[in-house]
């Protein structure tokens, strides 16, 4: 009897060992797939159907660099054209008053004339700019230093350029530095230089705006 006793309690404890085990492995395997089910979750891990997603490891600066480069080489093929641009027409607009003046050199002095053979001293400048487009409104000398402005200092001496002398009472077209294009009264449409006489008599100069395109139709 005392053995049958013992063979029970020794079999009870074995059944529940191995209950024990079974139920350990089984949690042990529920816990590591709700551990990867919750690292997917987490981590948004695609599955192996899905392709690969390619993160860029270019930077904010590298996609500008070359939006950067490429406006800054239009940038300066534009100032570059606008230089061009601004030579040409200013080696033209030389050429064309250079030649209405020697088409007036010689001519006679007449007060109130605009051409062709005779000019006062507001005539000859107001017919020399008419005649290659610029155009503007006959007036005397004091009139026209009131309309146009004045050139930068560095422009004073530069050829097209007005001067005025004597209170506004008399004006002329610098050629450069060394003298100046006027009707003179006694002798009319002349190259005078500035010497001490009209340098001492100059009030200022005047600029004429390139309103018109220059154009050699």
């Amino acid at each position: 009897m005392l053995f049958k006793i013992k063979f029970l309690y020794l079999f009870a404890a074995t059944f529940a060992v191995v209950t024990l085990s079974f139920t350990a492995v089984a949690q042990s395997g529920m816990t590591r797939q709700r551990q990867v089910s919750q690292a997917t979750v987490s981590h948004n891990v695609s599955s192996l159907n899905e392709d690969p997603v390619i993160i860029s490891l270019a930077s904010e600066e590298d996609f500008e660099a070359p939006k950067s480069a490429t406006l800054t080489t239009a940038t300066t093929l534009t100032t570059a054209t606008t230089a061009t641009t601004r030579s040409n027409s200013s080696l033209l607009f030389r050429d064309m008053i250079s030649a209405a003046i020697d088409d007036r050199l010689g001519a006679r002095y007449s007060w109130g004339a605009t051409g062709p053979s005779r000019f006062d001293c507001s005539g000859f400048v107001w017919s020399t700019f008419r005649s290659v487009g610029i155009d503007f409104e006959r007036g005397s000398a004091r009139t026209l230093w009131s309309r146009f402005a004045a050139p930068a200092p560095e422009e004073n001496f530069k050829f097209g350029t007005l001067v005025f002398f004597s209170n506004l009472a008399h004006i002329g077209i610098v050629a450069d530095e060394h003298g100046f294009y006027h009707a003179s009264r006694h002798h009319g449409v002349v190259y005078a230089p500035f010497n001490d006489y009209w340098l001492s008599r100059i009030d200022g100069f005047r600029k004429v705006p390139l309103r018109a395109p220059l154009t050699t139709d």
